[in-house]
């Protein structure tokens, strides 16, 4: 890390509060983790120095290393919460034989906002918190096992601070569709504070579940947000898991996500952005057995002065897996965005498959997009293919849309949805499809928008 160590007197503070009051009811182990994470994140600090530091040169974190988050150590009370969650808690529902709704506000999992399932044999969907303690969910096997520390801070003080967040575990062989929706929720305080959700997905051998966590806070209040999610997917099991990123327009987002899959899985990811001045979308997945096949779908619209990282690394570590990323942005005002897609295929990896895209409609003359794809091949028998474009909304297709009729606004309109619409009808369940269409539609701009002229 070329990041140079620094001393962050109120996260040190808020992690000696948590671990002598909430936090020290907890088993030896994850105490030892917590321990070593803020070891890890003490030495290194954030990566604010970016010469060297390939995974964040083109993203400034000094903003957030700069202002005093604080972390709220109890829980917001829970007739406020409930009013602000209805106000920040997306409006989609999702239908399923066994669904599960959990919230978290503030970082604490609220049983009053919840609404769990009926118990289902073989399915465990609960806080962290609450099952943290009890040996019999092996947690101690899968906690921290797919993040590691090293990468850099935000994933160690993640971990340092790890005490409550979302556990899903689906047993081997359970028949059953399992449908997840969670949401976390910033509410509103008197100076910047700072959540770190947590989320560990186990799916056993032979299961389907389906995920979908989002993050809301309030438009005008300056916060952060640091959350890690770690998945597991078993020898042919699927997990569709999407992550909605809609927090407010002064908040800071850093999403880090750690996907392990086994023979003959498959895995599907949908990101979607709306907001944020600053947001971070890192993103690992590792193919390690024969037959493992992911699907990684984003799409994100930048307006004014934001800045939307995406961080996607896809591992073939072993032969005969599959692998499909296709990203899309749409940029306005002066905002920027960085895609950076990396394949890897090891020595071993014979027969893998793997193509990846990344394209940008800027919207304005002083948006900027920085993108880097990636591939790594070190075996010979494969199918690997990238690439990347940026442009302008096309001329041709404009005036072709004018001629029937449309003004400039609605014909420019059209075409930027028509741009969205082929990641957000990626997604399976047709609220969230039906949602997200909704509101990336009304965060299209209504304005005069260059044009990519023919010859």
């Amino acid at each position: 890390m070329t990041s140079a160590p620094a001393k962050y007197a109120q996260y040190f503070a808020d992690f000696q509060s948590l671990s002598e009051g909430p936090g020290a009811g907890a088993p030896a182990w994850l105490r030892d983790i917590r321990d070593n994470a803020w070891s890890r994140f003490s030495d290194t600090g954030f990566p604010t120095a970016r010469r060297g530091n390939e995974r964040w040169k083109y993203t400034n974190v000094g903003p957030i290393a700069k202002i005093d988050f604080g972390f709220p150590l109890r829980p917001a009370p829970a007739n406020g919460s409930k009013v602000l969650a209805l106000w920040y808690q997306p409006s989609y529902q999702l239908n399923g034989p066994a669904g599960y709704d959990l919230v978290y506000v503030d970082g604490r999992y609220s049983a009053e906002l919840s609404s769990p399932a009926a118990g289902s044999s073989g399915v465990t969907v609960a806080s962290l918190a609450s099952v943290t303690s009890d040996g019999a969910f092996n947690l101690e096997s899968h906690v921290g096992r797919y993040a590691p520390l090293d990468d850099d801070g935000f994933a160690a003080l993640n971990t340092a601070f790890l005490h409550d967040g979302a556990y899903i575990h689906v047993a081997d062989g359970h028949a059953e569709k399992v449908v997840i929706r969670l949401s976390f929720i910033t509410t509103m305080s008197d100076g910047p504070k700072v959540t770190h959700p947590r989320t560990l997905i186990v799916a056993g051998r032979n299961t389907d579940i389906t995920v979908v966590e989002s993050y809301t806070g309030p438009k005008d209040c300056v916060y952060f947000t640091n959350a890690v999610t770690e998945i597991s997917v078993g020898d042919g099991a699927r997990v569709d898991h999407y992550r909605l990123l809609l927090e407010g327009e002064k908040a800071f987002h850093v999403g880090t996500s750690r996907v392990k899959q086994e023979k003959d899985s498959i895995f599907s990811s949908g990101s979607f952005i709306l907001g944020t001045a600053l947001a971070r979308n890192d993103l690992e997945v590792l193919l390690d057995a024969p037959g493992a096949y992911c699907s990684l779908n984003g799409l994100y619209l930048t307006a004014d002065d934001q800045h939307i990282d995406n961080l996607i690394s896809i591992d073939h570590a072993q032969p005969h897996c599959t692998s499909r990323l296709n990203y899309k942005g749409i940029l306005d005002g002066k905002s920027r965005a960085v895609f950076g897609g990396t394949v890897l295929v090891r020595p071993d990896a014979q027969k893998s498959d793997a193509e990846q895209t990344d394209k940008n409609l800027i919207l304005s003359q002083s948006a900027e997009v920085d993108s880097k794809p990636s591939l790594l091949i070190y075996a010979d028998d494969v199918k690997c293919s990238h690439g990347a474009t940026a442009g302008h909304i096309d001329a041709d297709t404009l005036f072709y849309l004018r001629s029937r009729g449309l003004d400039l606004d609605t014909a420019s309109r059209m075409l930027i949805h028509a741009f969205a619409s082929e990641i957000i009808e990626t997604v399976k369940p047709e609220p969230l499809r039906e949602y997200l269409n909704t509101i990336f539609a009304a965060a299209i701009p209504n304005k005069s928008l260059p044009i990519a002229r023919t010859r």
